[in-house]
């Protein structure tokens, strides 16, 4: 039996990593994992700053790393709404599919500030909740952590920029 590809997403915060994630699962008929719900659900109230949501997101990864093994296992695709903005952000994820041998595919979304920091004044408008965390000061402080991947990086890459698709130079 074939294995499930891990697809995954890198794109400063407010690029559209959500939305693109969303409309993949749906087109390919995959599971959808979303940790902004998973973080929501588990840890209500409870992440207010960048190191709230760090020390939670690695508790959480501890235990999907485990669920999202077995699905690719199974043959059945996987969308991971989890940034892999980071090198070791991104060194978790090849530990997923390598470990089970999974096919993969890494999607840059590749945006300006000024199109994500109006994405995000929008997401806060729509969703109140995030008020506290979807500020331009926000995105100023994770944005100084985001790394671009790389073709040395060796992950199967593709990069969408606005709404153009092309596959990272080798």
């Amino acid at each position: 039996m074939s294995k499930g590809v891990l697809i995954f997403f890198c794109g400063k915060m407010g690029a559209g990593k959500s939305t693109k994630s969303r409309e993949i699962a749906q087109k390919r008929n995959a599971v959808f994992i979303s940790e902004d719900e998973w973080l929501a659900s588990l840890y209500p109230n409870s992440i207010l700053s960048l190191d709230d949501y760090i020390q939670c997101s690695d508790r959480l990864k501890l235990q999907m790393k485990r669920l999202v093994q077995s699905i690719l296992i199974s043959g059945t695709d996987v969308v991971m709404d989890f940034p892999a903005n980071t090198i070791p952000q991104r060194e978790w994820f090849r530990s997923i599919f390598s470990e089970v041998r999974a096919p993969h595919e890494l999607i840059y979304i590749d945006q300006p500030n000024d199109v994500c920091i109006s994405q995000i004044e929008k997401r806060r408008t729509e969703h109140p909740q995030r008020a506290a965390t979807d500020t331009k000061e926000m995105f100023e402080l994770v944005t100084k952590h985001f790394v671009v991947p790389t073709s040395d990086e060796g992950f199967n890459t593709t990069v969408v920029v606005g709404n153009a698709q092309q596959a990272l130079a080798d």
